[in-house]
């Protein structure tokens, strides 16, 4: 079986969040999110099981890593960002791999999840993928740290629409899960929810600040509740970012959400995620986790920019059995 066979009949690709009906959330159950607990060392012996035991090969890794390349926002999220380079990052959007190693592979119509930006520059987003199918996010309210008031953060998620992204990815108040106010926290993502409309919400939580599982945990379910359509677990700013350990916690927190309510909602690990072998990792614990129906970008996306070049490399190793260097794969 050729890669492109494995890519399409395990894991047909979708086209991002614009088929995908809004999650319509629920009412807070204080009861439940009491009630969660985590043990921390099942969770550690669960992810140091992954990685020795649970490996894949040949054409079998040549499609999952097209997978995760399908799977991953191309983010740019710097303080010198411009519409040059965000021009540019948009046209790697529209072709990730290069022309050579899609011919090889027979995947010459493969596109990235998503191209992430902030919000000011969303419109030179738009205008640059005009034509695709890609959609553009933006980052909002109070990004990374959520502590501009209330109504400049709603606000900011409303101008984002208007501006004509299609996702939104909103950062919590850290300080509401520390202090237990899991009220004030899910007003504050209801809010965002009702700001963005139809646009597809994802809320970052800033794990690497929640200080426990725990907390990780029912964060989740109180944006899961309050109608967020993905969670994502960092800004990618945080000293601690992505792991597998607090992805674990997340998905089943998802699992449990899903079980409850029969909705699917999103996960996104951001921040650090820069070798084919993690994503790699993350792919296999979303299948275990969650189940084959995750897998596609209107579920799974990786916040990532620099994981497109190893992933480039990595297959064209399996094309020609010798790794190249990481400027023939640049990102514009």
């Amino acid at each position: 079986m050729t890669a492109k066979a494995d890519v399409m009949a395990l894991y047909p690709q979708k086209s991002g969040s614009a088929d995908i009906t809004s999650n319509p959330g629920q009412t807070l159950d204080r009861d439940w999110i009491a009630s969660v607990r985590v043990n921390r060392s099942a969770v550690e012996r669960r992810c140091a099981s992954l990685g020795g035991r649970r490996t894949v090969k040949k054409d079998w890794q040549a499609a999952w890593l097209l997978r995760a390349m399908t799977c991953i926002d191309l983010t740019t999220l710097d303080g010198a960002d411009t519409p040059g380079n965000v021009q540019r990052l948009c046209a790697k959007a529209r072709m990730p791999l290069r022309a050579d190693i899609a011919r090889a592979l027979q995947v010459e119509d493969l596109r990235v999840g998503a191209v992430c930006v902030y919000p000011t520059l969303v419109g030179e987003a738009v205008n640059a993928l005009q034509g695709t199918d890609i959609p553009v996010a933006s980052v909002a309210a109070g990004f990374p740290d959520g502590l501009t008031t209330l109504a400049t953060r709603v606000a900011e998620v409303e101008s984002a629409r208007q501006g004509g992204a299609r996702e939104i990815d909103i950062v919590i108040r850290r300080g509401l899960v520390l202090s237990g106010d899991w009220q004030g926290l899910y007003d504050e993502i209801r809010a965002f929810r009702q700001a963005a409309g139809k646009t597809h919400l994802k809320t970052i939580l800033g794990t690497g600040n929640l200080v426990s599982f725990t907390n990780v945990a029912r964060a989740s379910l109180v944006a899961m509740m309050a109608g967020a359509d993905f969670i994502k677990t960092s800004t990618g700013k945080e000293s601690i970012n992505a792991n597998l350990l607090v992805s674990l916690v997340m998905l089943r927190a998802i699992r449990a959400y899903h079980q409850r309510n029969g909705f699917m909602v999103g996960f996104k690990p951001a921040g650090g995620i820069r070798a084919a072998r993690d994503a790699l990792a993350y792919l296999v614990l979303m299948r275990e986790e969650l189940g084959r129906a995750w897998l596609d970008a209107r579920y799974f996306r990786i916040g990532a920019s620099g994981l497109l070049g190893d992933i480039s490399r990595q297959l064209e190793h399996h094309i020609s059995g010798r790794y190249s260097a990481s400027h023939r794969h640049p990102m514009g």
